[in-house]
């Protein structure tokens, strides 16, 4: 049996296809629409309407516009929700183009560690061609971000606004990658020559200068001390002077992020629950804080989110949102299009086959501030999206329970709501993933 594809076989299924009268009246939908449109099913809005038991009150969305930072906005929403509260500032926000700075900054360094760590491997080992596919990007971790917080704090979007590398990346990142990629020759032939430990150090000092000018000259400079004005919602006129990014962090956030830890559901047979992990070339801060994910079930995993919003806390998640979802409308669920009649082809796999076979991971990251509880059990939930006001209700978007259950990856509670089970598991022994591993993907 041969295994090129003959012309027999294909006449057979044109013949097939041309016969079905189903087939032809799709297709001239589909032909017409597209996909997508032509696939919706109406009875999805019906099952999403926008009302939840547990609303959280979290104000204006922000808008990373085309950039890769949903990480770094979800999580700096997470405190301005803190901030708009206890300080009484409407539509406030934090700068995200401060933490943006620090974390190409921080990832540059940490790329040239990877690769002194990896520079007598062949350049066709699977680390070293990891490390050069992508040297740095937008892409980050909950873990990731408390590492850069704990060490340069944060500010006002006032004080450190946009700029137009940060709202549209892709230039930045290019010329970033290039110059990385030209370091790890330098690096990687210094190694090879023998060089001493102090000679490395030498040139990779001179290598980071190029990096922050570069960053500078795209970014602006991040303040290292700034004064904070501002009126509150009684119009009440406020001056903090002299004011540090961790101060500025202590004052208006106060939240010991050591007490905060990322959950996630990977219901994969390499991956036992209740058990700690890390990935390794993970991270961004070398010597920060380590990403670290404690895997649970997906039960469990929504009694801890819920449970953080009745307290009246917003919580990071990280998810597949392009998976069944709805960006105009913003809603996502497993019915919003029901792409396997339009084909006639049966898509379904389980949420561990999607994992271990490259058909899904987290691709981005957003805010739960609310679920809808009907005698205790979550039917959907409500997300605070970082796409501006124009997508979904002025930027909120609504999530069926049953996609969460397939497409949630990763959220991030405080150590008070886990389990004593959990609580123990957070002490113990680290599994040590691949780097390639799903759980290793930057939202």
């Amino acid at each position: 049996m041969t295994k090129e594809i003959g012309k027999k076989i294909i006449q057979k299924f044109d013949k097939n296809f041309s016969e079905d009268n189903k087939h032809v009246a799709v297709q001239r939908a589909v032909v017409k629409n597209g996909i997508l449109a032509s696939s919706e099913n109406q009875q999805a809005y019906v099952d999403n309407t926008p009302v939840f038991s547990v609303d959280l009150d979290t104000g204006k969305v922000a808008n990373q516009k085309q950039s890769g930072r949903c990480w770094m906005f979800a999580a700096l929403n997470t405190f301005r929700h803190r901030i708009a509260d206890n300080f009484r500032l409407k539509d406030f926000e934090l700068s995200q183009n401060y933490t943006f700075f620090w974390d190409k900054f921080e990832k540059a360094n940490y790329f040239y560690e990877n690769i002194l760590k990896t520079a007598k491997d062949s350049l066709t080992s699977r680390k070293v061609a990891f490390l050069l596919a992508t040297p740095q990007q937008d892409g980050g971790q909950w873990d990731m971000l408390v590492a850069l917080i704990q060490k340069y704090g944060i500010v006002p979007k006032a004080v450190m606004p946009e700029s137009q590398s940060s709202s549209a990346s892709s230039e930045l990142n290019n010329f970033l990658n290039k110059k990385l990629r030209k370091d790890a020759v330098v690096l990687r032939k210094l190694v090879a020559e023998n060089a001493s430990e102090s000679e490395i150090a030498t040139e990779k000092e001179k290598m980071l200068e190029g990096i922050y000018s570069i960053l500078a000259t795209a970014l602006g400079t991040p303040p290292a001390t700034f004064d904070f004005e501002y009126r509150d919602e009684d119009k009440n006129y406020h001056l903090e002077k002299d004011l540090t990014p961790q101060t500025f962090y202590d004052k208006f956030v106060g939240v010991d992020l050591n007490e905060y830890v990322s959950i996630i559901n990977a219901p994969t047979a390499d991956k036992p629950y209740n058990q700690l992990y890390t990935v390794e070339m993970l991270g961004n801060v070398v010597g920060g804080k380590e990403v670290r994910h404690l895997n649970v079930e997906m039960s469990l995993f929504k009694k801890l989110a819920i449970a953080q919003m009745q307290a009246g806390e917003s919580v990071w998640f990280g998810c597949d949102v392009g998976q069944y979802s709805n960006r105009k409308d913003g809603i996502m669920a497993l019915d919003m299009y029901s792409v396997d009649e339009t084909f006639d082809v049966d898509f379904k796999m389980t949420k561990a086959e999607r994992l271990d076979y490259g058909e899904s991971l987290m691709t981005h990251a957003m805010v739960l501030t609310g679920v809808d509880l009907v005698e205790g059990q979550s039917t959907k939930w409500k997300v605070e999206n970082s796409w501006g006001e124009k997508v979904g209700s002025k930027g909120y978007f609504i999530m069926s329970d049953e996609w969460m259950d397939e497409y949630t990856y990763q959220i991030v509670v405080r150590k008070e709501f886990l389990t004593d089970e959990l609580k123990q598991a957070l002490a113990g022994n680290v599994t040590v993933l691949e780097p390639w591993d799903p759980m290793g993907a930057l939202a």
